[in-house]
């Protein structure tokens, strides 16, 4: 089997690169873009607008409550059909990803928030300083310590759910492995070349996070 999986790496290694390529690409377009979404969702959550928090609820509620791959299908389908401008299949699944990682960023993002010593909000307000400046000058960029390591996890979590995007046959790493198996005839070696990479790649960003949040606390 070792030896099959070598001849296999050595003649598509190309093509599992590109697969780690494309699967890198999504995992940290989704995180990054559902950094935004998901600090939105925060804000609401944290606002004294009712409607707003109503709203931020019901998201959160919507897409933590359903499965990742029912929501890639539904927007898969719905998206194409409904927006005024071209979008294609790949587009499809990232905005899925996209919006599905919001969910789950707002609740490490408002946990973040929340974690920053009430008193600071209080003397920002005897200060003269409003809502939004205490929020944006004085909180958030010190809930960012509290935030990021999370992030890096969420980020870590994303390249093994971005394999589902090969639902799809969008360019990833699980793709690859689909391409490789059904020109080899081998998916049990095209496959663990796959299970190789993967854990591999989270086993570095894992370390490399943990480094990170020590050198934060050590910093602190």
């Amino acid at each position: 089997m070792w030896e099959s999986i070598a001849k296999i790496w050595a003649k598509y290694s190309g093509v599992y690169w590109e697969g780690l390529v494309g699967t890198l690409w999504i995992a940290s377009l989704t995180v990054l873009l559902g950094t935004l979404v998901g600090t939105l969702l925060a804000v609401l959550r944290l606002s004294r607008s009712r409607a707003g928090q109503a709203a931020a609820r019901f998201y959160i509620w919507i897409i933590r409550g359903t499965p990742i791959l029912l929501q890639l299908y539904f927007f898969y389908l719905l998206l194409p059909e409904v927006l005024p401008i071209k979008i294609n299949e790949s587009q499809s699944i990232m905005v899925a990803l996209i919006i599905n990682s919001g969910a789950y960023v707002s609740e490490i993002i408002r946990a973040g928030i929340q974690a920053v010593d009430s008193g600071q909000a209080e003397a920002a307000g005897c200060l003269g300083l409003s809502r939004w400046q205490t929020l944006r000058f004085i909180i958030l960029p010190q809930a960012v310590k509290n935030i990021l390591p999370a992030l890096g996890n969420e980020f870590v979590n994303m390249i093994k759910q971005a394999s589902l995007a090969s639902m799809f046959f969008v360019g990833e790493l699980t793709t690859s492995y689909k391409t490789v198996s059904a020109a080899t005839f081998r998916p049990i070696e095209a496959l663990a070349i796959s299970g190789i990479i993967y854990l591999l790649v989270t086993t570095l960003f894992t370390e490399l996070i943990r480094r990170a949040e020590r050198h934060m606390a050590v910093s602190g």
